[in-house]
């Protein structure tokens, strides 16, 4: 078997174990996105692992010591189904049990075929879905999986903005596979768009400074997922029904229309999560929270962040029959967090007055700056 033809071997045999994509590049050259840049901008926010392992997502030897190659894997996750109208509305990738998990064998099952087709030993490579020190959308544009656009995303001609990202950094030395478009610089990103900038002016908090350039700390999927505390006042209006992650800036794009349904061998849909009504999360217990959102992205959130997030989608909501649930959580919640986001709540639905007793007995920083806020505010 030839070269050329072991390698086809490897893409069709990965494209068995589930992944949808599976393309190539060179370790030759590093990502010239403004990384550095982005970091200095604090466009990261408060998420620290980016500075600390900046070097390593600069320069891939620094993780797999003479790595020659990286072999990117895209998983399609699009679905039609959605919230219902009515319901506080998740991301789409979220609407599955945890892809960090789901694609975790066939990855090990990946590496089991370098070995077998190659003779590689777990020295030889390292994999990851999403949590390694990898600038995956970089070198997936590099491979060709897609083109980075202006919303930052990667965006493929045959699945839109619809790819759960992979990547095996190796040692062997694979044919790199074409670039849809050299976007492998920042000066390039977004060309492919063209004119169009739906994106930049559909952001509901105008995360975006500057084409192809996210600020995490005005980003709706940063403050809902990763951010742990507060989350500013200026942003909870545009934040409108979104109860965790925001594909605004996905849904908008007019490569969607590529979009087809996957195979999902690798994924395990979870679409009852968008039938939960605000009411019944509102009033979760922590024994119901490990029950409904076991194996799926929320449980890094926990209770905790998901009460906070469902506050400010119940204020967004205009549904003053939910005042009674708000103002159980302002008064009583153990969490200052969730005490805080509730106070915000009832005020933005007209209850702030059953709220004055509250006021008169709370010591909490967090809430009693709410409640200060609000009385200014009114």
């Amino acid at each position: 078997m030839s070269a050329d033809e072991r390698q086809e071997e490897l893409r069709r045999r990965l494209t068995a174990l589930g992944f949808d994509d599976v393309r190539f590049a060179r370790l030759d050259e590093a990502p010239t996105a403004p990384l550095r840049a982005w970091l200095a901008a604090g466009h990261h926010a408060d998420m620290h692992w980016m500075e600390r392992t900046a070097e390593k997502r600069l320069n891939p030897r620094l993780v797999v010591p003479e790595a020659k190659s990286i072999v990117m894997l895209g998983v399609n996750y699009w679905s039609e189904k959605t919230a219902p109208a009515g319901r506080p509305v998740w991301a789409r990738y979220a609407l599955h049990e945890d892809y960090h998990d789901t694609l975790a064998p066939a990855l090990e099952a990946a590496g089991r075929l370098l070995g077998e087709l190659y003779g590689a030993t777990r020295d030889d490579y390292r994999a990851y879905v999403d949590t390694g020190p990898v600038l995956e959308r970089s070198w997936a544009a590099r491979a060709g999986l897609g083109f980075t656009g202006k919303n930052a995303m990667l965006i493929s001609r045959r699945h839109g903005n619809w790819l759960f990202l992979a990547a095996i950094l190796t040692r062997l030395e694979f044919a790199p596979d074409a670039p849809v478009k050299n976007d492998f610089h920042a000066r390039d990103i977004g060309t492919l768009c063209g004119r169009c900038t739906r994106c930049l002016d559909a952001c509901p908090t105008g995360a975006f400074p500057a084409p192809g350039v996210v600020d995490a700390r005005r980003c709706i999927s940063y403050q809902t997922i990763e951010n742990k505390g507060v989350i500013p006042r200026e942003l909870r209006a545009g934040i409108g029904h979104r109860i965790y992650g925001c594909d605004v800036c996905l849904e908008v794009c007019p490569w969607n229309r590529f979009a087809r349904e996957g195979r999902r061998l690798l994924l395990a849909a979870r679409h009852d999560l968008a039938e939960l009504a605000l009411e019944e999360i509102l009033a979760l217990t922590p024994e119901r929270f490990a029950e409904v959102f076991r194996r799926t992205p929320m449980k890094r959130l926990k209770l905790t962040g998901l009460l906070r997030n469902a506050c400010i989608v119940a204020g967004n909501s205009g549904d003053a029959s939910l005042l009674p649930q708000l103002t159980a959580l302002a008064t009583a919640h153990a969490a200052p967090l969730v005490r805080a986001h509730a106070v915000w709540a009832v005020f933005r639905l007209g209850g702030g007055p059953a709220l004055a007793a509250a006021a008169a007995t709370e010591t909490d920083p967090l809430v009693l700056a709410e409640l200060t806020a609000e009385a200014a505010a009114t």
